[in-house]
């Protein structure tokens, strides 16, 4: 059986071993020079490969619009955080949890590990076609893949498809969603991509941003509508960044004018405030500063909403500093997006139902989790799946739907 997969980073590689290891003949197509790029921007940070929380609340890091019930929890059964450690461990590369519960390599970096998989992959046969950008598909039997390779039209065919192309966020390392058009001219649905995992603008002032830029609000909680995270946020100077932000993305896109609340005491109520604050008459903000422990940059966000004329009226802002957000930061600058093809598009085994034998895996799909290691261990789960699918087509097809 020949398969063809598109794309080479975390989903499509992963793809690429498991339909390899089950027997199939195995090109992978990349329109850039090498593979797994996005595997090596993502590793600058260390290499956060999966996390070792509990599955229960694993499997609900997962969203997206019209999700399948219990499909998240049926992907990670196929390959979930321990499987990757284990995998991992196969390449010689070993792995720890920090506190946070964020699993990486020993080493802290992605270039080892990606240096022994694909040698792997190229040991298992896979056959790697480079400077390949998709242009479209002729679905039959077998499917006609067309690309553009130095300047020439390239027709290829093969048994069954992997598409593993990536959203929209990091262009240069080949995510820069152009799919998105050759599968709607196709017929198939594909929500818009957005930034997720993204910073948000604010317009602050220049006093402030001689005072707090770069610095960090840290041990707080922040809401947004009906959704609040505990984290920390770094102030930047076109907004904010940082993971509590990125939990709460998908809350924010949803509100009409997005905005954040910042509980900088979440340990304390507002009454044990007034008793920490004890006889200060004036001046309350110097005087609570270091009675509540305020950072540097907490006070400078407060600075911004006095004088104040009474701890009270103090006391409420620290529990409840609200931000309007302007807007998020670009798409080709988010950690990962939102949008995608609709889960209504495919069936359980991530074959589009109107192209059968085609396979999507990894951020083409209409899904999104935050960063702490499970976009990572998305994209393999996806593409344990769809290269299982794959290798039961034609036959029995891809898995029954449940």
């Amino acid at each position: 059986m020949n398969i063809a997969i598109i794309g080479s980073g975390p989903a499509g590689l992963r793809a690429a071993e498991v339909a390899a290891m089950g027997g199939a003949s195995v090109t992978l197509f990349d329109a850039k020079p090498s593979a797994g790029r996005k595997f090596l921007v993502a590793g600058k940070g260390g290499l956060n490969l999966t996390n070792a929380e509990p599955r229960e609340r694993f499997v609900n890091r997962y969203t997206g619009p019209a999700q399948p019930p219990d499909l998240w929890q049926s992907l990670l059964s196929d390959f979930d955080a321990e499987a990757l450690r284990t995998w991992a461990s196969g390449l010689g590369v070993e792995t720890f949890a920090a506190s946070t519960g964020r699993v990486y390599p020993k080493e802290l970096k992605a270039a080892p590990l990606l240096r022994r998989w694909v040698q792997r992959l190229r040991e298992l046969g896979v056959e790697f076609s480079m400077n390949y950008r998709w242009t479209g598909l002729t679905s039959g039997t077998p499917h006609q893949l067309h690309f553009q390779t130095q300047g020439q039209s390239r027709t290829v065919e093969a048994d069954a498809v992997i598409l593993a192309l990536g959203g929209g966020s990091w262009p240069e390392t080949g995510s820069d969603g152009a799919w998105t058009g050759i599968l709607g001219r196709l017929g198939i649905t594909v929500a818009a991509l957005q930034p997720a995992n993204c910073g948000w603008e604010y317009p602050w002032t220049h006093a402030l941003l001689e005072k707090a830029e770069g610095k960090p609000l840290k041990n707080i909680v922040v809401r947004a509508g009906e959704m609040e995270t505990p984290g920390e946020l770094l102030i930047t100077r076109y907004g904010l960044e940082g993971g509590a932000l990125y939990q709460l993305g998908p809350a924010l896109r949803a509100m009409d004018e997005p905005a954040l609340i910042i509980d900088f005491k979440p340990a304390f109520t507002i009454a044990q405030l007034l008793s920490k604050i004890g006889d200060v008459r004036r001046d309350y903000l110097a005087g609570a500063g270091g009675r509540w422990r305020l950072s540097e940059a907490a006070i400078a966000l407060l600075e911004t909403r006095g004088p104040f004329t009474s701890a009270e009226a103090l006391a409420t802002e620290v529990k409840n500093l609200m931000l309007p957000l302007t807007g998020p930061r670009p798409l080709a600058e988010a950690i990962s997006s939102a949008g995608g093809i609709t889960w209504a598009e495919l069936d359980n085994g991530l074959m589009l139902k109107k192209i059968p034998g085609v396979f999507i895996a990894g951020e083409m799909i209409d899904w999104e989790a935050p960063t702490g290691g499970y976009l990572i261990q998305g994209c393999f789960a996806t593409g344990t799946r769809a290269a299982c699918s794959a290798l039961g087509w034609p036959g029995n097809g891809s898995r029954p739907e449940k």
